[in-house]
């Protein structure tokens, strides 16, 4: 039975630990907002390198502040004054300090973080820590002159003008090209939602605050008519000449939900109150869970905690075993999956078989270069977990076999408990080779066609974003639900930059064209682009669509031209929405092909 909690707080030093952490969170979400509000003046000046940097470094804030709490609570108190009760009275304190609080849930967060990292996981799940949220983030009020969203009425100002005052009210310091041509063509594409005459109801409802992420800052919120609603999304760009152009605008669920994709880096958006723009972009991502669109906005610790939430609930009510998740077997990863629960865990194993060359602090490394990273819509978000405590009823023996094989020294089982040490969570997807494989079963080569387009346009997304995949294999990339091609393995990758791109060698004599060992010398890093063939285009089909359209990318030529591209400074468009919708072709940049969608599986 739980201990009840005392009828009076009287320990000053639970009082002081509880505002020594609601500090460190304060601090943090201080820093956190003021990186998002100079990426305004970033974005203004065109200073993209700058804020490829900003972004990078705050993805590291959460973390900082944590362990300088932690650090500053191991220095002040001995182990032996951090009792049971303390805990206890702790929380109590928090929650009171918490009254009136703009981002409680955050806060809740950062005092588990704080706390975890001190207790031993067995005090996890009691009443030292918030489990369940315990501040309520309904109806929090935002200050008067900065609400979460702002409401234009087209019925009172006209069509055009209301656009152009949404547009101008973000007061961005930097010309247009030509903002009154640009409008006109936002009011063509939402004049068919509006119809010829206004509803007494019709408003764009628009959220306070820009979200900038690489080269766009876009405007994001809603158009209502009647009862009906619709997603309104402008990316706002610097063209050729460094003036801002509306480059188009979304207005269907899908295109929304891939801008705000898992395959994205974190926005940069100013919230004074977080969950009400969570609970705004709801409306707009109604699949979405709200772990996912907190980690949009750039708050991942809060997405990760609410995710393991929902993980644990769908235990709960679920009753399917762990399995191997379909697919070729890796190399360096264990990959396993509950199959009701639309993600997969990776384990990374304790050995690895030729030809692989790595270690496990090594692998980890590539998978924090991909969450720093601009992922350019290509490369699937991680979820890192350490000490996962899994019902062992869940597992088949198979599996736990195959585990405590290839990775003794991160499985215990603790009585009717597994539990692994560390692990990532990856949103799962359908393999590719398999995706074509089912296509070439049933006959489609217009989607095998489609599938090999998407291919090599990830991979020349992956380049624009300094990163080379190192393992090309079909097996390593995904097809998401939306028919995105979307790169997961991550263990080979290296920077575009610290590749060499070499042509083979025409061998010397009869000897050298016989040798079943390379004649030549090959460095560390030496990429020979002519050899992906070999393993890529094996099946005459794949062969015909791949050579129609990225025969470039068997030639070094193409990508010493890109990596020479990025050592010059030059950041690379990589657009979220295809390129047939936007307004013009006044932005600078080298369209790949478009694929037509892909459907998720080939029936």
């Amino acid at each position: 039975m739980t201990q009840a909690f005392p009828k009076l707080l009287s320990s000053q030093i639970a009082f002081d630990i509880a505002r020594t952490i609601r500090d460190g969170f304060d601090k943090h979400y201080r820093l956190f907002r003021l990186a998002s509000q100079q990426a305004k003046g970033l974005f203004e000046r065109g200073d993209w390198a700058v804020a490829q940097e900003q972004a990078r470094e705050r993805i590291g804030y959460y973390d900082k502040r944590v362990q300088e709490c932690v650090h500053q609570l191991e220095d002040e108190y001995e182990p032996s004054e951090l009792t049971d009760e303390v805990w206890r009275e702790c929380k109590l304190h928090y929650i009171g300090m918490l009254s009136g609080h703009k981002r409680p849930e955050l806060a809740e967060t950062f005092f588990n973080s704080v706390c975890c990292n001190i207790l031993h996981r067995s005090y996890f799940h009691n009443e030292f820590i918030f489990v369940r949220p315990v501040v309520s983030t309904e109806y929090i009020e935002t200050e008067e002159l900065a609400p979460t969203y702002r409401v234009y009425y087209p019925a009172a100002d006209g069509m055009h003008f209301t656009l152009k005052r949404i547009v101008t009210n973000f007061q961005l310091d930097a010309p247009f090209a030509n903002l009154t041509r640009d409008v006109q063509q936002l009011e063509q594409r939402v004049s068919d939602f509006f119809g010829d005459e206004l509803a007494p109801n019709a408003q764009f409802q628009i959220l306070s605050s820009l979200f900038y992420r690489n080269k766009g800052a876009y405007i994001v919120g809603k158009a209502i008519s009647g009862d009906q609603e619709l997603p309104f999304v402008v990316p706002i760009l610097h063209n050729r000449n460094r003036q801002l152009v509306l480059d188009t605008v979304l207005l269907s669920y899908q295109q929304i939900e891939i801008l705000f994709s898992f395959t994205r880096a974190y926005f940069l958006v100013d919230m004074e109150v977080p969950s009400a723009y969570v609970q705004f972009l709801r409306t707009l991502l109604p699949r979405k869970p709200r772990s996912e669109i907190y980690t949009i906005l750039g708050l991942q610790k809060q997405g990760k905690a609410l995710f393991y939430r929902d993980y644990l609930q769908h235990l709960k009510h679920s009753s399917d075993l762990f399995e191997a998740a379909p697919g070729i077997r890796g190399l360096v990863m264990l990959v396993f999956a509950l199959p009701s629960f639309p993600y997969v865990f990776k384990v990374i194993k304790d050995w690895y078989p030729p030809p692989k060359d790595t270690t496990r602090a090594q692998i980890k490394e590539k998978y924090l270069l991909v969450k720093h990273h601009d992922r350019v819509g290509r490369m699937a978000d991680t979820l890192e977990y350490s000490d996962v405590a899994f019902p062992r009823s869940r597992f088949s023996e198979e599996l736990v076999a195959e585990l405590k094989h290839f990775a003794p020294s991160l499985v215990e089982e603790d009585g009717e408990q597994i539990v692994i040490r560390h692990l990532y969570i990856e949103r799962r997807m359908t393999p590719l080779n398999i995706w074509l494989s089912n296509a070439e079963q049933a006959g489609d080569d217009a989607a095998i066609e489609a599938g090999i387009i998407e291919y090599g346009n990830a991979i020349k997304d992956l380049v624009a974003a300094n990163i080379f995949p190192g393992d090309m294999l079909y097996k390593n990339f995904g097809v998401t639900r939306h028919g995105r091609v979307v790169f997961y393995d991550y263990d080979e990758i290296e920077y575009i930059t610290d590749c060499q791109f070499r042509r083979i060698p025409a061998p010397r004599n009869e000897e050298d064209e016989l040798s079943a060992e390379p004649w030549y010398p090959i460095g560390k890093h030496d990429v020979f682009p002519e050899q992906f063939g070999r393993f890529l285009l094996g099946n005459a089909k794949i062969n015909k669509y791949f050579m129609k359209h990225h025969a470039e990318l068997l030639t070094p030529e193409w990508w010493q031209e890109r990596k020479e591209r990025i050592q010059r400074g030059v950041v690379e468009d990589v657009f979220p929405y295809p390129q047939r919708i936007r307004f013009s072709c006044q932005y600078a940049a080298s369209p790949a092909p478009s694929a037509p969608t892909l459907p998720e599986t080939i029936k």
